[in-house]
């Protein structure tokens, strides 16, 4: 059916509904490719988001407890360092390859966890996972820019984003119910099996680097300039993004342990609500920043996520938790997507990879700040849980601001 509504039939003479027709034609806006590859990136969100809820408790049975904040860390660290040689390696040797090399690093890690028995050796495979989270996205970054009409790239990384926090949320969701069940080492298992598939939808989707510009890899290909680390273009929504995630590597690191604070069996209870709400908000705010600008779009993201960590910060009944949830999910819905369309819309055409990279680093140094900065401001204890949370909302605040000083003073900006 899928393949029917990307054939060349606008008007869908067998769909009777208005909303139905409306879907397909959305479907048939985008290639096969675009669709292949954010089925594929679905699987791969959900691979390494379905044991991040049982972490915590993992580490802590090895006798780490006061080493949650470093479970994130090592992961963002990696993930980081690998963004230049990703980016520098997907505009040269091709996109694929990166993404096949990120996608067989986390399934084999997946099935190395079930062997931890020390801190010290858990914590080196969240090193090496981290390496796999930062070549496959930023690889699919730069494939999913090339196939991206300009004109409809906004609600184009709407819907991209959406698969992606269908992974993160589906994969947070089912993590704990999977350990309950099954056990802790399937749950590993079953990590290790959505990687696989992923890499299997992956084999449907067609390179977009051109043959003529393609490299063999070579050890020269890992020798980096500064050049091939940032993109100096792009540094407005690298800001952005990095001021931003700081809350999303507070947000993973205390939230597990909020849920069992509030009574709620399942840890990843929070991501579940942010799915919902930050799918229903790409599905009717796809092309928003197409319309009223990046900048101005990012502004109401800012403002909501905003409130949504202060509703963290204060949320004492699971009510309020989950409504935190959901703000959290329409502020990502929101800002996410414009993040990456921005991205786009600064990056040169022939240094893409690299583009994406300098804002996935910006990510992971932010996640990385806001997860180490637990460490400091959270003690696994409820009463420290506001603190925690205070620091993220006043780095979004900065952002917010930001943005305001850009939407007054800057020409140069999309």
């Amino acid at each position: 059916m899928l393949t029917y509504f990307m054939t060349d039939n606008s008007s869908f003479p067998y769909v009777k509904t208005q909303k139905a027709r409306y879907f397909c034609t959305m479907i048939n806006m985008y290639s096969k490719n675009f669709w292949m590859l954010c089925l594929s990136m679905f699987l791969f969100m959900t691979s390494f988001n379905l044991i991040l809820p049982e972490l915590n408790q993992l580490i802590t049975n090895l006798g780490g407890a006061d080493k949650k904040g470093l479970i994130y860390t090592f992961f963002a660290i990696t993930a980081l360092l690998s963004r230049p040689f990703s980016g520098k390696l997907a505009d040269t040797i091709g996109r694929k390859r990166v993404m096949y090399t990120g996608v067989a690093i986390a399934m084999l890690t997946s099935m190395l966890y079930p062997l931890s028995h020390t801190v010290f050796f858990f914590l080196g495979l969240r090193f090496l996972h981290g390496i796999g989270a930062g070549f496959m996205p930023t690889g699919a970054t730069a494939l999913v820019t090339d196939i991206l009409p300009s004109d409809r790239r906004g609600r184009g990384m709407g819907i991209w984003g959406t698969f992606i926090s269908l992974g993160i949320g589906v994969g947070q969701s089912l993590g704990s119910p999977i350990a309950n069940t099954f056990g802790m080492n399937n749950l590993f298992l079953f990590s290790a099996i959505f990687a696989v598939l992923s890499a299997i939808l992956l084999g449907a989707v067609k390179e977009t680097l051109p043959k003529e510009t393609k490299e063999k890899f070579s050890f020269s290909h890992l020798k980096l300039s500064l050049k091939d680390i940032v993109e100096p273009s792009v540094w407005p929504c690298a800001l952005v993004m990095f001021l931003s995630a700081i809350s999303s590597g507070i947000i993973f690191t205390i939230t597990p342990d909020i849920s069992e604070y509030l009574g709620i069996s399942n840890k990843g209870w929070f991501f579940l609500f942010y799915t919902i709400s930050t799918i229903i908000v790409r599905l009717f705010s796809g092309g928003l920043s197409d319309n009223i600008g990046r900048r101005k779009t990012l502004v109401i993201g800012m403002v909501l996520l905003i409130i949504g960590v202060m509703m963290i910060a204060l949320a004492t009944t699971w009510e309020i938790y989950t409504l935190a949830a959901v703000m959290f999910g329409f502020a990502t819905g929101i800002s996410s997507p414009t993040i990456f369309s921005w991205t786009a819309d600064l990056s040169h055409p022939e240094r893409r990879g690299v583009g994406s990279g300098t804002m996935f680093i910006a990510l992971e140094a932010g996640f990385i700040v806001g997860s180490l900065s637990t460490l400091f401001t959270y003690d696994s204890t409820w009463s420290t849980v506001p603190i925690a949370f205070g620091f993220g909302a006043f780095m979004a605040l900065v952002s917010l601001v930001y943005l305001l000083w850009h939407l007054k003073y800057s020409i140069s900006a999309t």
